[in-house]
């Protein structure tokens, strides 16, 4: 199999059809349900790349977000944002959280609004992925 992408997601919807995508592109997909399991994830298994939601139940996508790209072993994780949230309301959200703590947190790179077709997320990771 492919590089490893982790999924970071509490839909499971969402989780199989990104699963099902990355197993026909020939990449090895990881699953976690929230951003305190997928910390985990990313700490075990080193992925190549995280695809994650913002709003879940226990550890939202901005938290983990955030401490991927402040941790000096984590922030060169690619990260693509997958989620329902318009991308002003997450910068709006993480500016509330660079005000509060006083560091500078990087854009991610690429966003993606839900739904997707699934070639505009296998274009989205060949690209961070290049």
């Amino acid at each position: 199999m492919g590089k490893k992408i982790l999924v970071v997601d509490d839909d499971p919807d969402v989780r199989t059809f990104v699963v099902t995508v990355l197993e026909e592109n020939q990449y090895t997909p990881l699953v976690a349900c929230d951003g305190v399991e997928g910390l985990e994830m990313i700490q075990k298994h080193k992925p190549d790349l995280v695809i994650l939601d913002v709003l879940m139940p226990r550890g939202s996508g901005i938290r983990l977000y955030r401490q991927l790209k402040t941790d000096d072993d984590l922030k060169s994780v690619p990260v693509i944002m997958f989620t329902g949230i318009a991308l002003r309301s997450f910068l709006k959200s993480q500016k509330v959280l660079e005000e509060f703590k006083g560091e500078k947190v990087p854009e991610p790179d690429i966003y993606l609004e839900k739904p997707v077709e699934p070639q505009e997320l296998v274009d989205a990771i060949r690209k961070k992925l290049a």
